[in-house]
């Protein structure tokens, strides 16, 4: 089978690779649709330390089953599924507490850190277990169903935060997760959404996907201090941090009233510093969140009904041999470009 497989760090060839062998509890699908995540442009250069080459990467994928291993029941060739990108245990104690993501044993596709190497789907072929299969709706196209990774990112940020019908929300940064996220919540029933970013373009597309105001932040602008000033020096209820670093981490903590809650989802650095007395003191509630959690059928049902739109997200949609110049864009941070699929 053809596959984009990282050699070196910086260096993606197309090449024939075997087409993966499957077990009695496996589903062998054959890949539509693969959308290049963050994680795999932060991976292309060993910045991650997670996708050490050689490796196959591609975590957020689409596609028809084209075989079953003898123990599969429930899926046959010609079923129309997307699956999860994290592969668990099911047995160890978090697994059997209905937290999958935090699974002692938890393997991610497309990743190797040194503990595994798992092969993703950024081939024509990928093999996963049954367990994290589902079927993709009617009406919901390959494109965004490989997309339903990162819809289950932002719908599970949500969950953790718990906003209440009518709360006030910010979300700093708006890149495809905050853009998903802002749609989570509104789906979840926050009242009042702003948006804040570094980028114009950004700012735009989260206003047209449910953004009710907008902060382009920068040097000279106080966020919070302008937050408080659209809520009656309150602050907002919640604030989702999209980003991972030390100013928006803060951003977030100032921002929100006595009392209110944060959740971190950004995790580009590996560190942050946080205003401990101010959380102490305003009795602020600072959550983390980790991939998703049995999200998917939820997830598939809001892009469904149109509550989760990842359509004008998608910046382009290209076949699998252009992969090398994508990342390439991706990797330089081209203007305007915020998601690519690729086709195998």
């Amino acid at each position: 089978m053809k596959a984009l497989v990282l050699n070196e760090y910086k260096r993606l060839d197309l090449q024939d690779m075997p087409r993966p062998a499957i077990g009695p509890d496996d589903v062998l699908v054959r890949v539509r649709s693969c959308g290049i995540c963050g994680s795999d442009v932060h991976g292309f250069d060993g910045s991650s330390g997670r996708r050490i080459p050689p490796l196959i990467m591609g975590h957020e994928a689409a596609g028809e089953v084209a075989e079953t291993g003898r123990a599969v029941d429930g899926f046959r060739e010609g079923d129309r599924v997307t699956f999860d990108s994290m592969i668990s245990c099911r047995n160890c104690v978090f697994c059997r507490r209905g937290r999958p993501n935090l699974c002692d044993k938890r393997r991610v596709l497309g990743v190797s850190c040194g503990n595994y190497r798992r092969h993703g789907a950024f081939a024509e072929f990928v093999a996963v277990p049954q367990h994290i299969v589902f079927r993709i709706p009617d009406g919901v196209a390959f494109d965004d169903a490989a997309m339903v990774e990162p819809v289950s990112v932002a719908v599970h940020a949500v969950n953790r935060t718990s906003p209440r019908l009518g709360d006030t929300a910010v979300v700093v940064g708006t890149g495809m997760i905050g853009l998903l996220t802002i749609q989570a919540l509104r789906a979840a029933g926050c009242g009042r959404i702003i948006a804040v970013d570094l980028a114009e373009d950004r700012l735009l597309l989260a206003r047209a996907l449910g953004a009710d105001e907008t902060i382009k932040s920068g040097p000279g602008t106080d966020v919070p201090s302008l937050v408080r000033q659209a809520t009656e020096g309150l602050g907002a209820d919640v604030a989702m941090e999209a980003v991972g670093a030390d100013a928006t981490v803060a951003m977030c903590i100032s921002s929100v009233r006595k009392g209110g809650r944060v959740t971190l989802i950004g995790n580009v650095t590996p560190t942050v510093s946080l205003a401990l007395q101010e959380v102490v003191t305003r009795e602020i509630d600072v959550l983390g969140t980790c991939a998703s959690s049995n999200d998917y059928p939820a997830c598939l049902e809001l892009m469904r009904r149109g509550a989760m739109r990842v359509g004008p997200i998608l910046s382009t949609s290209v076949p699998l041999e252009r992969g090398p110049e994508m990342f390439d864009r991706l990797y330089n941070r081209e203007p305007g470009l915020t998601k690519v699929v690729l086709r195998p």
